[in-house]
C-alpha cells in the first residue's frame, strides 16, 4: 500500500529580548549554572510575574512577517504538567486566545513552490535545563534558561515530506533573523522544532494516529527524523498494528528515535487563564507602528534582484 505523509511543525523560537519574559533576569547564553534567575523564573511560592512588552512588539512583528491576523485581545493560560526543570509545575503560555492567528510562507523547492500555512503564533516562557552527569550518574538542573522568551509558530499539517520541513524551517528561521526578533542560533536551542507526523493510505481523507519528535535543533536531525519515523511508521501498519499516539525523542548520534511518554491532548494540561496577569489588549494604533518598523523581507528583496 502507498502512504501519504502528513506533517504538522511546532518551531520554538527565543527571542532576543535582553531580560526574560516575566522579571528582570538576563536572557544572555552561556552564564554560570543557576546565576540568571530569581524568586519569579525559579517558580518561588508568592512571586508574582511581569510581562515583558517587548515580548509582545516581537511577537506582533513576527506574526506581521508570516501574514498571521493580530488579536485586539488575548491572553495567557497556565499549562499545567510536570517536568523536573519547571520549577512552578505549569508553563505560562497561550491556549484559545493567541496573539497571532492564520498566517502562512511560501517554501521553494527545486521543482515547485508551496504555501504553509500557520495556525497560530503564541507567547510562553521556556523552561530550564536538565543536565545529564556523567560521572555521578545523577542530573542536575540549571534553571537559567527558564523564563527566556519564546514564541510557539504552529504549521498547518501541510507539509509531506522531509525536504518540505526543512525548507519550511528555514523560511522561518531567515524571516526571524531579517526581522531581528531571535538570533535562531540552532546550537544554542534559540530554535528548536517539534515534528507531529502520521501516514495515511493514498487517497483517504481522515489523519492517521500522529506522533511527536521533541527538540530537534539543526535541519539534519529534521530531515533524518522524519525520514526515521516515515519508515517505522510504514512497519508498523504494514504489520497490521494500530500506531500509538506518542510523544518521541530523536538520536541523532545514533541515528534513532524513541518513545518517551504516550502523547498528551489539550484537556491533559488543565488549562486556565492565568490569574496573575492581565489580558494583552492592542490597538490598531500599535499594529501598524510596528508594521512599519518591518525591513523588506528576504523573499521580496531576492526577487527585486
Amino acid at each position: 500500500m502507498e502512504y501519504e505523509v502528513v506533517i504538522g511543525i511546532e518551531v520554538h523560537a527565543e527571542l532576543s529580548t535582553k531580560t526574560k519574559i516575566y522579571c528582570g533576569c538576563s536572557t544572555e547564553f552561556g552564564g554560570s549554572p543557576n546565576t540568571h534567575c530569581c524568586p519569579v523564573c525559579t517558580g518561588m511560592p508568592g512571586a508574582i510575574p511581569v510581562l515583558n512588552e517587548k515580548v509582545v512588539e516581537y511577537a506582533v512583528k513576527a506574526g506581521l512577517a508570516m501574514n498571521c491576523d493580530i488579536a485586539h485581545y488575548s491572553k495567557q493560560d497556565r499549562k499545567n504538567y510536570f517536568y523536573p526543570d519547571t520549577p512552578r509545575a505549569y508553563q505560562i503560555s497561550q491556549y484559545d486566545l493567541p496573539l497571532c492567528e492564520h498566517g502562512n510562507v511560501d517554501i521553494k523547492l527545486e521543482n515547485y513552490n508551496k504555501n504553509i500555512g500557520i495556525t497560530r503564533i503564541h507567547i510562553e516562557d521556556d523552561a530550564g535545563k536538565l543536565v545529564h552527569d556523567p560521572y555521578t550518574g545523577g542530573t542536575l538542573v540549571d534553571l537559567n534558561r527558564a523564563g527566556v522568551p519564546l514564541i510557539e509558530i504552529v504549521s498547518e499539517p501541510d507539509i509531506r515530506s522531509s525536504a518540505e520541513a526543512v525548507a519550511y524551517v528555514e523560511k522561518l528561521k531567515g524571516i526571524l533573523e531579517y526581522i531581528g526578533v531571535s538570533d535562531c542560533k540552532m546550537q544554542e536551542g534559540s530554535l528548536r522544532a517539534d515534528v507531529n507526523l502520521s501516514l495515511r493510505p493514498v487517497g483517504q481523507e481522515k489523519f492517521g494516529t500522529r506522533t511527536e519528535t521533541k527538540n530537534l535543533n539543526s535541519f539534519r536531525a529534521i530531515s533524518r527524523a522524519i525520514e526515521f519515523e516515515i519508515e517505522r511508521q510504514k512497519e508498523v501498519l504494514e504489520a497490521g498494528e494500530k500506531g500509538i499516539q506518542e510523544t518521541r525523542r530523536w538520536d541523532d548520534e545514533k541515528g534513532e528515535g524513541f518513545a518517551m511518554r504516550s502523547k498528551e491532548e489539550a484537556q491533559d494540561y488543565r488549562y486556565f487563564p492565568e490569574p496573575d496577569l492581565m489580558p494583552i489588549s492592542v490597538s490598531d494604533e500599535y499594529i501598524e507602528n510596528i508594521r512599519n518598523t518591518l525591513p523588506e523581507l528576504p523573499e521580496s528583496r531576492r526577487a527585486k534582484y
